[in-house]
């Protein structure tokens, strides 16, 4: 399997590429933006893209999206939660006064229990909303990785101020699909250093037994 990341965009979010050494099949999770860097790092291991996959349609993690399928034709996969959002994140990048280009429509969907496959590489879809109501992260078959988007962070958990987000539901979605994952799971979030299951299970403020389930926002250090 060849993996490889890159902080992307204007709001640095993890971009990461997944593909097969034999058949150089890749996909790319999360094109924050420099659609030019991510096409370097495709060229450099001479893969070719199949899907563009976005964990949720927050406009710092879609920035891309438009570019690279421009240059690639690689259709657009999100979970149907999303697609209307997918298309509708204007207004909100302009709110934070960002430059955005703005994402196609989706070609797909993903959807729980789904596996998108790279040559012999499989990413098994996993459904966590909270941090938004579409939310996905992808595990990689076989191997303890899994990437969360913003559900998760190192020390942290994504936002839930948003429209259609929920508290609640982001630490069900984690404690239901990504703590069962296993303490030596790695967790590749979409902003920040990985981490691992273990760590996060004992050490992340709001997964701990007094306030992990408590009311309130998630918070984190990313403004989207």
């Amino acid at each position: 399997m060849i993996f490889k990341y890159r902080e992307t965009g204007p709001l640095m979010v993890n971009c990461y590429i997944v593909g097969d050494e034999q058949s150089r099949e890749a996909v790319v999770i999360d094109p924050g933006g420099d659609v030019e860097s991510i096409l370097f790092l495709l060229r450099e291991d001479d893969l070719k893209l199949k899907a563009i996959l976005n964990t949720h349609s927050h406009f710092d993690h879609i920035g891309g999206n438009a570019g690279l399928k421009k240059a690639t034709g690689a259709p657009i996969l999100i979970h149907p939660a999303e697609r209307d959002l997918l298309t509708g994140m204007d207004a909100l990048a302009s709110q934070f006064g960002i430059p955005f280009e703005p994402s196609p429509p989706a070609d797909g969907d993903l959807v729980e229990g789904q596996t998108v496959t790279v040559g012999k590489t499989g990413l098994e879809v996993l459904h966590t909303p909270g941090h938004s109501p579409g939310g996905v992260s992808f595990k990689i078959s076989g191997m303890p990785m899994v990437m969360v988007g913003d559900s998760l962070f190192q020390f942290s958990i994504g936002r839930t101020d948003f429209p259609g987000a929920s508290h609640a539901q982001l630490i069900r979605s984690i404690r239901e699909k990504l703590l069962s994952l296993g303490d030596n799971c790695e967790v590749y979030p979409g902003h920040g250093p990985p981490t691992i299951i273990g760590r996060e299970r004992k050490f992340n403020p709001f997964l701990q037994e007094d306030g992990g389930m408590g009311g309130g926002n998630g918070s984190s250090i990313i403004i989207p």
